[in-house]
């Protein structure tokens, strides 16, 4: 059985009456027009994190999206608010979710006990999905992400990761300087996206806010299957980041890298094998069907995915195996596939 993916959200932990009091008079409004909720899956877990902003645009930029992320997740996507952590710069509430949610300072501390939380309460099968936002830096020896106070550096994210009880995550920096997080945090079964291709690509980036967008966009789905996968809000994003450089008549100074076959190296489309795991993988919930299934359909409906997952993964290694032996392995994962999307459709009569 597939392993599930872990999604992480930084979230604050506490606020003082006079906080709580400024950062409702300047923190963005919850979206009201998502008048339906998604079915809440308590096994996916998320951490955003709205970094130190040097500048007060900056701050009410960053902190915006990261309001905007949190919305979606706990309101389309189905996390439940007690599994998802928010970090900001300001420490801001999120209206009536406030007595549920966890927030806290976009600090190194707060980022460990966020991860400490989560750590404690997911399981081998969770879904973990972590989302920074803000400015990073880079050099010839380290990369980092800017938070209030201390930094942690990129191989400070790895140990963290390494800690949980699951293996599957999804992780995207979406920073300047953003590119070199993903040979440290690059592996087995894990998703890694960066705004950029490298830590020398200093400037300030716009990838978050066409990525956030493309999670809730159904002009994002390219397959036209009702949901939004993590390839798909990628290729959504890099796309519209592009166009929005071309709009602006500048040279486009950040190029977003995806990795997800854990050789550390990330491409700008699903390439080299990069993609796979991606494209198969995504952050809503079960449709409300699919929760009131009976056990013999959700076992059906996690083999489907798993198949699919095999066949992206086949394709990949396609150049690296002989003909006849890549044709034997995909035709019989198809027949596979096809069994159980029968067997699927016949249960549900």
């Amino acid at each position: 059985m597939m392993k599930a993916v872990t999604i992480i959200l930084f979230c604050c932990l506490s606020l003082s009456p006079d906080t709580a009091a400024a950062a409702q008079s300047e923190k963005p409004q919850p979206d009201k027009s998502q008048t339906k909720r998604a079915a809440v899956d308590a096994n996916k877990f998320a951490l955003v994190i709205a970094g130190v902003g040097g500048e007060e645009e900056y701050t009410k930029k960053f902190t915006a999206q990261a309001m905007r992320l949190y919305d979606a997740l706990t309101n389309k996507l189905g996390f439940d608010e007690k599994r998802v952590y928010l970090l900001t710069e300001n420490v801001v509430s999120n209206g009536e979710n406030v007595a549920a949610g966890n927030f806290a300072r976009a600090t190194a501390e707060e980022t460990r006990k966020a991860f400490a939380a989560i750590k404690s309460a997911a399981k081998s099968d969770s879904l973990v999905f972590v989302y920074l936002i803000g400015h990073g830096t880079a050099d010839t020896t380290q990369a980092k992400f800017n938070l209030v106070g201390p930094d942690l550096l990129a191989k400070d994210y790895s140990t963290l990761l390494n800690g949980l009880p699951t293996r599957r995550v999804v992780l995207i920096n979406s920073s300047s300087s953003s590119g070199d997080f993903i040979k440290e945090l690059s592996g087995d079964n894990r998703i890694v996206i960066t705004a950029t291709r490298s830590g020398s690509e200093q400037n300030a980036t716009y990838f978050a806010e066409p990525f956030i967008t493309a999670l809730t966009d159904g002009s994002a789905d390219a397959d036209k299957n009702g949901r939004v996968s993590v390839l798909e809000a990628f290729n959504f994003a890099t796309k519209v980041t592009a166009d929005w450089y071309k709009q602006k008549g500048r040279l486009a100074t950040e190029h977003a890298l995806i990795d997800d076959n854990g050789d550390g190296t990330g491409h700008e489309q699903a390439s080299e094998g990069d993609g796979a795991i991606a494209k198969t993988t995504y952050l809503d919930s079960k449709t409300l069907e699919e929760a009131n299934a009976d056990a013999e359909i959700m076992k059906l409906l996690e083999d489907k995915q798993r198949l699919e997952q095999e066949i992206e993964k086949l394709k990949a290694r396609k150049r690296a195996m002989k003909a006849e032996e890549y044709d034997n392995e995909l035709e019989r994962l198809l027949v596979e596939l096809a069994k159980t999307t029968r067997a699927i459709k016949a249960r549900k009569k």
